[in-house]
């Protein structure tokens, strides 16, 4: 069996970083500040600096510098958390929209040219294989395996 190397993560993030930059570049906004705006877009269940430095493993200096900067720039706000007044919750805002369709956009392309040269049976295994691969994964982590 032929399983993809070491390589194949940095190849998947260095692609995408490439395919970002003329965005990130004609919205100028760092891919970091990027990424940070897509990721709280996108995952409506993580909502705090700390879950972006958990989740996407970025260093917490570069979440706090991108986080204030987009703060800065009306794309985020911060508020407290009504359960616990400690946390602090990121929220998209309006302005914030236009930079999010492009970025979707821009995540649609991306699937879609990594799939390029497949069938639908292809697809289909490749996505039933990831949904089982899944599966396992969280039984090993919760220690089931």
């Amino acid at each position: 069996m032929n399983t993809p190397g070491i390589e194949f993560g940095r190849k998947i993030s260095a692609a995408y970083a490439a395919l970002c930059k003329p965005l990130c570049q004609k919205l100028h906004l760092p891919q970091t500040a990027f990424d940070i705006l897509m990721f709280l877009a996108n995952n409506p269940g993580y909502q705090t600096a700390s879950d972006v430095v958990e989740v996407r493993k970025l260093k917490a200096n570069l979440v706090s510098v991108n986080i204030d900067r987009l703060v800065q720039e009306g794309c985020l706000v911060r508020e407290a958390d009504p359960g616990d007044r400690r946390r602090t919750l990121l929220r998209c805002t309006e302005k914030a929209c236009p930079i999010i369709e492009q970025g979707r956009a821009l995540q649609e392309e991306f699937g879609a040219r990594l799939l390029e040269h497949t069938n639908e049976a292809q697809r289909k295994a490749f996505f039933e294989t990831m949904d089982i691969i899944n599966e396992n994964l969280d039984a090993i982590l919760e220690g089931e395996a």
